[in-house]
């Protein structure tokens, strides 16, 4: 019989690091045993990493020395005990296809950029198109403006959501769209519709991202802004116009969610990491974390 193989999934972000700890069998998806997020917020880097995969292995009760594979993913000089490092668009494609079973891409919002991920059933990047850092469609943008209006980050979601009338905000760069929203605030016009047309302005760059990566089918959010709850209704109610204004001759295109968007990256490492294991061992060679660091 196939054994089990242990791996860890390390996606270190600019804001935050994720851990995920998967199970599997054969080489094919597996169990997802723990998995930890934790805000850098000015901390040292590598000790967050640290007390991230620490918590994360005493949630799925293994040790370091257990792990057949480590791999990162995102800023690989950070994680200093990894077994091997997968490219970022590799492990978000992996990543949202095992949690959302059946798409066709993936919209990665991070904190300094976006990307639109297309992928094949095999979670195989087919193509992709990015924003530059300077863009108005990113996680720390959208901090940014949340800070500025007194909201929660967590809260901006459901204060979007009770919006009356979006107030119109630029979707051409951050710079631009943070002047829009000091006039509005000026003017005293309401914080729900100033955030409503923020994430409209960030839901266009992102309808336009995925559509010239030659999506359909099928999208699922991955990243800190996945579960933003006024941005994902914005950029269903974007897509949505598309169609019914007939300016989009593409498919439709579905956008899904799932609890554990904001980890997709470290569960698709560790999925890859599964993989890469199998590679091995049908080859008859060997490779375990211990052997390379992994902290005791």
């Amino acid at each position: 019989m196939t054994p089990w193989t242990l791996t860890a999934g390390i996606d270190a972000g600019t804001s935050a690091i994720k851990v995920a700890v998967v199970r599997s069998r054969g080489g094919t998806d597996g169990q997802v045993l723990a998995t930890n997020l934790q805000r850098i917020r000015r901390r040292n880097v590598r000790d967050v990493i640290q007390g991230a995969f620490d918590d994360a292995c005493r949630e799925a009760k293994v040790t370091p020395k257990e792990f057949d594979y480590v791999a990162s993913t995102g800023d690989a000089d950070a994680v200093t005990f990894a077994t091997g490092h997968f490219y970022g668009m590799t492990t978000h494609a992996r990543g949202a296809l095992h949690l959302v079973p059946g798409a066709t891409a993936v919209i990665d919002i991070g904190a300094l950029h976006a990307r639109a991920i297309r992928m094949d059933a095999r979670g195989k990047v087919l193509d992709h198109r990015m924003t530059s850092q300077c863009a108005s469609g990113s996680g720390q943008f959208l901090e940014n403006i949340a800070r500025y209006l007194g909201v929660p980050i967590e809260d901006v979601g459901s204060v979007s959501l009770q919006s009356n009338r979006a107030e119109d905000v630029s979707s051409i760069c951050a710079v631009l769209a943070e002047t829009d929203v000091i006039n509005l605030v000026s003017r005293g016009m309401s914080t729900a519709d100033i955030l409503r047309g923020i994430h409209l302005s960030i839901a266009g760059r992102l309808a336009r991202l995925v559509r010239s990566a030659g999506a359909s089918g099928t999208v699922a959010l991955s990243g800190g802004l996945s579960q933003d709850a006024g941005l994902v209704a914005a950029l269903r109610e974007l897509l949505a116009q598309e169609q019914t204004k007939g300016r989009v001759k593409a498919s439709v295109l579905e956008v899904q969610t799932n609890p554990s968007g904001a980890l997709a990256g470290a569960i698709g490492a560790a999925l890859v990491a599964g993989y890469r294991v199998e590679q091995f061992r049908a080859q008859g060679r060997t490779i375990g974390a211990a052997a390379v660091g992994v902290p005791s």
